[in-house]
Order: structure tokens, then sequence, then C-alpha cells
């Protein structure tokens, strides 16, 4: 009985993760592979609580999570699954950082879409995949709220902008400028600066490494966990 009763704790964890974040942890019996899922959906929320009606990712569920997986060593690698409008930028960057800085495996996954600061977040991974349908809007950096006319206040605006394109370009084969292009191009979105990029076009913009779906990222992110396990036991 005692057995019984915590296997079902187990389960029951596992699925309150499932529904409170989004997050979950994958094991390949054959390879022996332990993969954490994780979602980012909706906005991502920063400092200002988003109302209860709206989807979101809450960076500091976010944060201590990945911190954790870099820690835990029966964790071999992060999956990362986007269908993201974008939303605060800090808080969407600091994401990014943290991917980026993991020793951990990772391989993203761009399915409805992956826009604004979302772009970032794509491309943090050592690898990504976007669906055939899937889309990136990358547009200039905006604020909310009170904004200032004055000089100070444009080049705040460049130096949060060069952040993220210098945050994207170091990780994807896309040049800083070209981005810039695709910020700042008139002729697409009607009432709004930008570029729309959808499947294919993200990999022939250098954004995204290869069309593919949960398969193709899966097949990836064992692939590399196989390589960093052989090069662990080489040295």
């Amino acid at each position: 009985m005692g057995e019984q009763k915590q296997e079902d704790h187990g389960s029951n964890g596992t699925e309150d993760e499932i529904k409170e974040y989004g997050m979950t942890d994958l094991e390949d019996p054959i390879r022996e592979h332990r993969i954490h899922l994780m979602t980012i959906i909706g906005e991502i929320e920063g400092h200002d609580v988003l109302p209860n009606t709206s989807k979101a990712t809450k960076y500091e569920h976010v944060l201590p999570k990945l911190a954790e997986i870099e820690e835990n060593h029966d964790v071999d690698g992060l999956l990362l699954l986007l269908n993201t409008m974008g939303g605060d930028v800090e808080s969407g960057l600091a994401i990014a950082e943290m991917v980026a800085s993991m020793s951990k495996p990772s391989v993203s996954l761009v399915l409805g879409g992956s826009h604004s600061i979302g772009v970032p977040l794509a491309v943090s991974t050592d690898y990504s995949f976007i669906v055939p349908t899937g889309t990136m809007v990358i547009h200039p950096v905006r604020l909310n709220g009170l904004t200032i006319g004055a000089p100070q206040t444009y080049d705040y605006f460049q130096q949060i902008q060069d952040r993220i394109t210098g945050f994207v370009s170091s990780h994807c084969r896309i040049e800083q400028k070209r981005l810039e292009e695709l910020m700042l191009n008139t002729g697409m979105l009607t009432k709004d600066l930008g570029t729309v990029l959808v499947g294919k076009q993200t990999v022939e913009e250098g954004l995204i490494n290869e069309v593919g779906g949960i398969r193709q990222a899966l097949g990836k992110l064992h692939a590399l966990i196989d390589e960093s396990k052989a090069s662990t036991v080489e040295k």
C-alpha cells in the first residue's frame, strides 16, 4: 500500500507540473536519456502581472527551473517548445540568456509562432526547428506607458534593440545588419514596421536551423546528448 501511494503521488506531481507550468520530463528507456520539456506559451510576463484571462509564461517560474535542470545530473537535455506572441523584453532576454548559457544540450521547436522577443528565445538553444506553418514576426522594440520625448529616450530604445539584435545574430546565422533591415521593413505590415517569416523563410534568412516537427526535434536532441556523453567519456 505504501509503494502504491508513492507512485500515485509522483504521477500527480507530474500532472500538476504540466498543468501549472507546461513542463514535464520525457524518458527514453532504450537510449537511457531523460529530457526536460519546457513550453513558452502565450505572452511572456514580466514584472507586471497579466490578467487571468491571458495565457502567459512567468519568467520567475522559468528561471529557477532552468537552474534546476542545469544542476540535475539525471536530466540530459532540454526541449523548448515555443508558441508565443512575445512580451516583456527584459524577461524574455533573461530566459534566452540563461538557456544559451546552459551546459546541457538543448533544442527549440517553434510551433504556432515565436514573435518579437520570442525570436531570441527560439535561437537561444544549440539547435532550432520550426514547423512548416510556424511564423516569426520581427519588429522594432516598443515601450508601454508614458515616455519622454527626449534624445535620451531614443538612445534607450536603440540600446535595447541593439541588445536583442546582438544576441540573435550571435546565436544563429543571420547578420545583425540583415536583422535590422527586417525589423524596419515598411512594405509588409500595413500599420507597423517589421517582417513576418513563415516556415522555411526563417531557415533561408538564417534564423532557424531546420524545418521540422517534434520527431525531428527529439531526434536531434538525442543525437546531441549522445555527442555530449561521448565527449565526456573521452575527457
